[in-house]
């Protein structure tokens, strides 16, 4: 099997799920679209390289969204991990924040076994806002609201098709500026407080 028939599987996959409007009981109705903010049409977040990573515990999943993003036209830089030995969630999350801190990426995916972890560390490096998201309410509010630049998941908590389309609408979702501007700069000015 190629890559291009791998990359048409998780499409269709998705384009599956989508359709039927639920992923793995997340109904796609209930959740609170971009638009519903403004009113408007959604306008999707401009956004093209992407940094991406995973402990051993998600290869595959981390594999699939990379695959599937690359079909959606982003650049993905891959920092690992590549294999089943085991690895420490720390050091690849803090690859993928600095690829974003450092400008190299606009925006960072990590997996890893819950999520938690790699959120904590990438909030660590200096001008990263990592959001843990679980569904698809969470991912949009973490644009939204939160202007989040990396998201972390706990793949193996979700199916491959969901992961995809949890990382496809994260990056499409802009943030909304707005009533939140103040309070994501009050959210970066406790980040300077740090000696």
């Amino acid at each position: 099997m190629t890559e291009i028939d791998i990359n048409k599987i998780v499409d269709a996959v998705v384009d599956k799920i989508v359709a039927e409007g639920n992923l793995d009981g997340v109904s796609l109705g209930d959740a609170p679209t971009p638009a519903a903010a403004g009113g408007g049409a959604f306008v999707k977040d401009r956004v093209r390289r992407v940094a991406i990573g995973c402990d051993h515990t998600c290869v595959s999943g981390k594999n699939g969204i990379k695959a599937y993003l690359e079909t959606l036209g982003y650049v993905v830089t891959d920092v690992g991990c590549d294999g089943s030995e085991k690895v420490d969630y720390p050091d690849i999350a803090a690859a993928v924040a600095r690829k974003v801190a450092g400008g190299q990426c606009e925006r960072g995916i990590m997996l890893d076994g819950a999520g938690i972890g790699s959120s904590m560390v990438c909030n660590k490096v200096r001008g990263i806002r990592a959001a843990l998201c679980y569904d698809i309410r969470t991912i949009v509010s973490s644009r939204e609201h939160n202007n989040a630049n990396v998201l972390t998941l706990g793949g193996p908590l979700h199916g491959s098709g969901e992961l995809c389309e949890m990382a496809r609408l994260w990056l499409e979702t802009p943030f909304a500026g707005g009533r939140h501007w103040p309070r994501v700069n009050k959210l970066m000015a406790t980040e300077r407080e740090r000696k």
